[in-house]
């Protein structure tokens, strides 16, 4: 590895530098400049599903998407602050310590930190294939949940009533049961009119920052209304400063104290990532490093825990928006970072004028749009079992701890995949006289004469520990039931053999030779004969039983059976029978 492929591992940005020129920095320009104007709504509701002051949204959106545009693999992915990230940090946190107040800011700031270290350590480690275990039907289940619990948390400012802070899903329904009769109109008013307004302008043009535009409108009715006299609260001023630097505060005890929930956060973070990341892959036909997008997303979140920002992840909706803008480099991440600190200097101080229930209103939109209703219907068709853990993911993120909902959706997952691979179908086959080429064919779909002499069989999956004793089980009462004391395994299906299965081959070919037959193996692949090779197992069952093609194995075991029998046989199945 020389020198230039070195550096341009360490600093990945070295690679697609050489792709900006005045063309597509005029490209990137106007993709950074629509994403600032979105993301400066987003980040303010982001951060108060997070529990935070609404600066801390814009913080994140501008410190984060820097380092993950400079270390990450995409060019078109921007990361920063999301709902799901957001309410993962609350759910962690808010049990430790009051929302807004500086404990809970400084415990937001070490998880995101920690979140970081887990997701560089990831990386490094090449273990980017770790989040093609987390289904996604996990994801769909999680995001639904999470979008139901962000609904009814902004309920209370969309009202105007009080719910207790930290209440579990089913108290905070209770609650709003309780206090639904001291609904304010005008806060209500405000809210639904904020949200029919920015439904109203995505509906007219995409283009258009309705977001934006929904929130000027709600802050006008808001003041028509009569603002605080009438019970409407505002959101308050904002400083005007760009993010500062502000060190999480470490200790072993804080590291104890919050690892398995940073971990949550680190791990739903990188799955949100990555698979956002292939999506718009798709799109752009550009190839993803998984293990780089790990490493980019944990320094920018290491990074953004010094500069006030919590923890972020691949956002779908300014990533889209990136894309359809134009964006043709990461600089269009850098560029939306640099004009949003501009526009939070210039208009912080108009956040004092920004009523919480158009905040509310927006959020219920982010809320509504989370439900991937038309994923859930084609979950719900397609596998009883992927709609069990859509149905768990979706319940457990309700009723439990949502970084809890996550491992029990990723571990149902786990044990749906093991369950299937440690079963891998097998079929008995003979070969079909009516095709010109006399195709070996499963015999449980079309009835075929066998030899009684040799039994042919085909294992559809891979041989390792889970899978051992349902293909044992499954070759033991074949032969028990069965003449034929000669086997032959067509392996084109197995692609893994771990010791446990190529232990297992060796026995079974004892326990035919036992039986008076023997056993062969036809067109494993050179993979998975590196096991049997390495191990001397492949001596053990016998370096003549290993064939390449099933005319080369059909062949020379047809020397090998009774010729008495073959005289006498009426099934005559095999070319050299004739």
């Amino acid at each position: 590895m020389d020198r230039k492929e070195i550096l341009s591992r360490v600093f990945p940005f070295l690679q697609w530098w050489p792709m900006v020129t005045w063309k597509t920095v005029r490209g990137d320009l106007m993709a950074g400049l629509t994403g600032a104007i979105i993301v400066l709504p987003q980040g303010i509701a982001f951060a108060m599903i997070a529990g935070l002051p609404p600066v801390y949204g814009l913080y994140s959106a501008i410190a984060i998407p820097i380092v993950a545009a400079l270390f990450g693999s995409s060019y078109h992915l921007i990361s920063g602050p999301t709902t799901a990230t957001s309410l993962v940090l609350f759910a962690a946190v808010s049990p430790l310590a009051e929302p807004t107040t500086p404990e809970f800011i400084q415990l937001v700031l070490a998880v995101t930190f920690l979140s970081g270290v887990f997701q560089l350590a990831l990386g490094l480690a090449r273990m980017g294939v770790l989040a093609n275990f987390v289904s996604h039907t996990v994801v769909v289940g999680f995001t639904a949940g999470a979008a139901i619990l962000i609904f009814t948390s902004q309920l209370k400012y969309v009202l105007g009533i009080q719910i207790p802070r930290q209440a579990e899903f089913f108290d905070t329904l209770v609650a709003i049961g309780r206090n639904i009769g001291h609904t304010n109109p005008k806060v209500v008013v405000v809210s639904l009119g904020t949200l029919l307004v920015a439904l109203g302008v995505r509906r007219l043009s995409k283009k258009l920052p309705h977001l934006l535009i929904a929130m000027v409108v709600g802050a006008g009715l808001a003041l028509l209304l009569g603002g605080e006299s009438e019970g409407i609260h505002f959101v308050g001023r904002m400083p005007s400063k760009l993010p500062p630097f502000d060190p999480p505060p470490m200790s072993i005890a804080s590291v104890k104290r919050l690892a398995s929930n940073a971990f949550a956060v680190a791990l739903l973070g990188l799955i949100q990532t990555l698979t956002l990341a292939r999506v718009i892959s798709v799109k752009s036909h550009q190839r993803i490093d998984g293990n780089q997008e790990f490493i980019g997303q944990g320094l920018s979140n290491i990074v953004g825990s010094f500069f006030s920002s919590y923890a972020g992840a691949g956002s779908l909706t300014r990533s889209g928006v990136n894309y359809e803008a134009g964006a043709k480099t990461p600089m269009a991440a850098i560029f939306s970072s640099i004009l949003l600190a501009g526009i939070l200097l210039l208009v912080a101080p108009l956040a004092a004028y920004l009523p919480m229930p158009a905040m509310g209103g927006i959020i219920l939109l982010v809320a509504i749009n989370l439900i991937e209703v038309k994923q859930i219907r084609g979950i719900f068709r397609t596998s009883a079992k992927e709609r069990a853990v859509l149905l768990v993911t979706f319940l457990s993120t309700l009723f439990l701890e949502l970084e809890f909902a996550i491992y029990i959706g990723v571990f149902l997952s786990l044990v749906f995949y093991l369950s299937k691979t440690s079963s891998p179908h097998i079929a008995i086959l003979a070969p079909d006289p009516e095709n010109p080429n006399r195709h070996f064919t499963n015999i449980a779909r079309k009835p075929l004469k066998e030899c009684p002499q040799l039994k042919v069989v085909r294992i559809d999956g891979s041989l390792y520990y889970g899978a051992v004793d349902h293909v044992a089980s499954f070759l033991a009462s074949m032969s028990e039931n069965n003449p034929q004391r000669r086997l032959l395994i067509l392996a084109n299906g197995i692609n893994f053999i771990d010791i446990t299965g190529a232990e297992f081959l060796v026995q079974e070919a004892k326990r035919w030779r036992a039986m008076g037959g023997d056993l062969y193996i036809c067109g494993l692949k050179i993979v998975a004969q590196d096991v049997l090779r390495a191990g001397g197992y492949r001596d053990e069952i016998g370096e003549d039983h290993f064939f390449k093609t099933k005319k080369e194995a059909i062949s020379a075991i047809y020397q090998e059976l009774d010729p008495q029998i073959c005289e006498t046989c009426e099934a005559r199945i095999f070319q050299e029978c004739n």
